[in-house]
């Protein structure tokens, strides 16, 4: 395939070459072939760019970047792999019921090609590594369930009534699709709400667990992990409530630090051990202006045995904070679950919140994963439950076979395609506007993703043992540098 070429001269005397890349919004064809582009001459670092314009959206550059021993005044970026931090579990989404049912609408062939583009694992596609599935419905369902629902005053504390059957229309089978495609992908469990019946309120909204169905609600875990892994789907790692201090969704519930505590060490955890289970516990699952919560819940002795780490979302409070809940327990590890995309959205301003706090901010601040919510919905942001969000946009929006490609689809893959599960962050300085964060991949290849926050074109070096190599980014643009 020929690509149209649009060339730009920098007033650094750097010729760019940009190559248009994936389109924002195509008619998805069976097994699509992506154009291959590579640079106009032998080139040791490969460049993929999204600009603010869309003028490059994710697209390979064709210009020659190499190492060199020649020196400029231009800002630095060093990456030093002698310094190392956390491993990375992957990059990716969250996979709501209304995501797999909005991709069993389409076409067997076109959504076949659309998971392909997303999740197949060889170096041509994007190779999203992470999803966070709920436990039950989320707010992004067309409608609320839990595994155990029961007629008013009815009880079922031996979980002899569970059941995934709310699963099998829609999300089983795509989400058995998505492991033929990977099936290393690691999944985490989240649950927005307890069935009705274990609740203070009897309601889908707000309410707390009831202590006397906390033995109760560890054995739904614990059915619900024997259950998918019995469906072929091997859940990673599980939070025990999403937002636990907001009660406001539909679905949702609330848990105090005290009750999380107490629900980990006394019930949850003992059953997960009993029933032999590997499962990762995850604390909180809320936003970063609470470090207090899963301090608290790990500060417990008893507790903490069973706790892997902690989850955050960001829609309150800084991305510092991960640190900080780091910095306190710097054995248990930190997560990034959610941020969304408030539809219609600004991309130039999406991109560049989203890269800098999340893709960036985020493992610079030791999270093991980045997850954006959520992978995808129809033109109308549905389905949802009703109270749901109205204005959550995905990934991708899906209508009928047509597919737009979404700001969190391009913040993602400047990631997940190139920074692969077990690949180590290493140390880099932050020089003025150049946001950046830097790997070490399990094939030794190095990986640095930097974010120009500023307003105009950037010039700046890349330096590597001693050598540097001189490119640039246009303000609010992301690029990856891989070699």
């Amino acid at each position: 395939m020929f690509l149209p070429i649009r060339t730009r001269l920098f007033a650094s005397g750097l010729l760019l070459l940009t190559a248009w890349g994936c389109k924002e919004k195509s008619e998805v064809k069976p097994d699509p072939t992506p154009p291959v582009v590579v640079p106009v001459a032998p080139s040791q670092i490969a460049t993929w760019v999204t600009n603010a314009d869309k003028s490059s959206l994710f697209a390979r550059q064709r210009v020659v970047l190499n190492f060199t021993a020649a020196a400029n005044s231009n800002p630095v970026i060093a990456v030093d792999t002698t310094q190392r931090y956390q491993t990375m579990d992957g990059f990716g989404y969250t996979l709501t019921g209304g995501s797999t049912q909005v991709l069993s609408r389409m076409g067997a062939t076109e959504r076949a090609a659309l998971l392909r583009e997303l999740f197949a694992t060889d170096s041509t596609w994007l190779g999203v590594s992470y999803l966070r599935v709920s436990i039950g419905a989320s707010d992004l369902s067309e409608r609320v369930y839990t595994y155990n629902d029961l007629p008013a005053g009815q009880t079922d504390v031996n979980m002899n009534e569970f059941s995934l059957a709310p699963e099998r229309e829609h999300f089983i089978p795509v989400l058995k699709e998505i492991l033929a495609l990977s099936p290393n992908i690691k999944i985490m469990g989240s649950p927005w709400t307890a069935p009705s019946w274990m609740k203070t309120n009897n309601n889908p909204v707000g309410g707390s667990l009831r202590p006397e169905f906390y033995a109760a609600y560890a054995r739904y875990f614990v059915k619900y992990l024997q259950g998918m892994a019995a469906e072929g789907i091997p859940i990673d790692a599980i939070t025990l409530q999403n937002e636990p201090l907001y009660g406001g969704n539909n679905p949702s519930m609330l848990m105090s630090a005290a009750e999380q505590t107490e629900f980990i060490k006394n019930h949850v955890g003992p059953a997960l051990a009993a029933a032999g289970l590997s499962t990762k516990i995850i604390a909180y699952d809320h936003n970063a202006d609470r470090p207090d919560y899963p301090i608290a819940v790990l500060s417990d002795p008893a507790a903490r045995p069973y706790v892997d780490g902690s989850a955050f979302h960001l829609y309150g409070g800084s991305i510092s904070a991960l640190s900080t809940v780091h910095d306190a327990f710097p054995t248990k590890n930190i997560y990034f679950t959610e941020q969304w995309t408030q539809a219609p959205g600004s991309f130039a301003s999406d991109v560049r919140y989203h890269v800098d706090n999340l893709i960036i901010g985020a493992p610079r601040n030791w999270s093991r994963n980045v997850l954006e919510w959520n992978l995808a919905n129809d033109a109308s942001y549905g389905p949802h439950t009703t109270g749901g969000c109205t204005e959550c946009l995905g990934a991708v929006t899906i209508s009928g076979n047509t597919v737009t490609r979404n700001p969190s689809y391009y913040t993602v893959a400047h990631a997940s395609k190139f920074v692969r599960p077990g690949s180590v962050r290493v140390a880099t300085n932050v020089p003025g506007n150049l946001q950046n964060v830097a790997y070490v991949r399990p094939d030794g290849r190095k990986v640095l993703v930097v974010l120009n926050t500023g307003s105009s074109l950037q010039t700046f070096n890349i330096q590597f043992k001693g050598k540097m190599a001189s490119t640039a980014l246009y303000g609010g643009a992301v690029g990856t540098y891989i070699w």
